[in-house]
């Protein structure tokens, strides 16, 4: 059976992942980073998705991002992932596939949990042990988001910006934010739901989509009828 279309309506937030094959390396050196993020930058113009939040990891990468026209998300990661495989074998004198199959995505509800997806995405390293202050880790969003680093690839969320009416106001709520690591659970829940591609918000977001898409974005229960169409 064919797989799905990904549901990524305009003007939803999405959290969005994409992985080496195997959790093989994506980025050897600084040189790759560089590239990859100014592809990001020049797809993420061309096909109208504002870019939030992002973490560059060794074997993966995680986005933060809005849609603001039809596949916008879908044509990106596709462009984004051509050129870069490209680069990456020609640099590397290798062949072959780079990427662990199609990205993974989930909506992401602004009210309830977008804040918490920047947390998720710009706390990455220090879960993972490679630096205990999201500040000291370069290739993410965080220095722009708390500290006012300059980024021709950031655009804040509303939700960013009521975070206070003064760039510096915002900012140092923002890093408020990052006084405590994220529950467990949290960190559980927003993982399963980028790798299922289900939805993170409220039973009424959820609902709503469902309901408007007629499309699952929630676990499927045993018994329970299928919305896809």
């Amino acid at each position: 059976m064919a797989r799905l279309p990904r549901l990524a309506p305009v003007g939803i937030a999405q959290h969005v992942i994409q992985r080496g094959n195997n959790r093989q390396p994506c980025f050897c050196c600084e040189d790759d980073f560089i590239a990859y993020a100014g592809w990001l930058r020049d797809y993420a113009d061309e096909y109208r998705v504002e870019v939030h939040a992002w973490v560059f990891m060794t074997n993966h990468v995680h986005l933060l991002v809005t849609p603001r026209q039809e596949d916008a998300v879908a044509r990106m990661m596709q462009a984004l992932g051509r050129m870069y495989v490209r680069y990456f074998n020609r640099a590397y004198r290798r062949s072959g596939t780079l990427w662990e199959g199609r990205y993974k995505s989930c909506l992401v509800q602004s009210e309830d949990y977008l804040l918490r997806c920047y947390r998720y995405i710009e706390l990455n390293p220090v879960r993972a042990n490679m630096v205990s202050d999201p500040a000291d880790y370069f290739w993410s969003s965080y220095t722009s988001n708390a500290l006012g680093k300059k980024s021709n690839l950031l655009t804040p969320h509303t939700e960013y910006l009521r975070l206070g009416q003064y760039p510096k106001q915002r900012r140092e709520r923002y890093r408020g934010l990052f006084s405590g690591h994220l529950d467990h659970k949290l960190t559980a829940h927003i993982s399963a739901a980028v790798n299922k591609g289900l939805a993170l918000g409220s039973d009424r977001f959820k609902e709503e989509i469902e309901r408007q898409y007629r499309r699952r974005v929630t676990p499927a229960m045993a018994g329970r009828p299928r919305l896809e169409l």
